[in-house]
């Protein structure tokens, strides 16, 4: 299937660049549509203007996939080994970068946006921030598993026209 879809007589070809550009740039957009039903239907986000939530759509891609892939390497240490203790590393650690790569990502956006992007709310904006991150996280899954639904439905691009 997957060498179907690259090859597609209608649309073309894709090279890995491509598929990635495209890739990135849906979640981007996925991302700005989020942030700016939060900006627009709760109080406790706001974000001064379109071009600044395009922005942070940008720079919140950029550092949620950097800390996947610190996860993703912390837990490749740890795969290796083996008993209770290596498994309760692993998930305290996995658990300490993604909590802390949160506060991290927040101070990244105060620092590159300053007044014009703010999280308030419970504990200085946090919850307000993990909120929409998950929002974020649950509108990307939902479009993935759409879009690999698309492809497994066996009736695709068969028809002859």
């Amino acid at each position: 299937m997957y060498d179907d879809i690259l090859a597609n007589v209608h649309a073309g070809t894709f090279t890995k660049r491509q598929q990635l550009f495209l890739r990135y740039t849906f979640m981007v957009l996925v991302d700005l549509t989020v942030l700016n039903f939060f900006n627009e239907y709760w109080d406790l986000v706001y974000i001064e203007t379109f071009s600044i939530s395009l922005l942070t759509a940008v720079l919140l891609q950029i550092l949620l996939k950097a800390s996947i892939a610190l996860e993703h390497y912390a837990a490749g240490f740890f795969k290796g080994m083996s008993g209770l203790r290596a498994k309760i590393s692993r998930v305290f650690t996995t658990w300490l970068i993604l909590f802390v790569s949160k506060l991290v990502i927040l101070q990244a956006i105060s620092y590159a946006f300053g007044d014009s992007v703010m999280f308030s709310g419970p504990v200085h904006g946090l919850v307000a921030f993990i909120v929409v991150i998950v929002a974020i996280i649950a509108a990307e899954q939902l479009l993935f598993f759409i879009y690999k639904s698309l492809g497994n439905s066996g009736s695709g691009d068969k028809s002859e026209d």
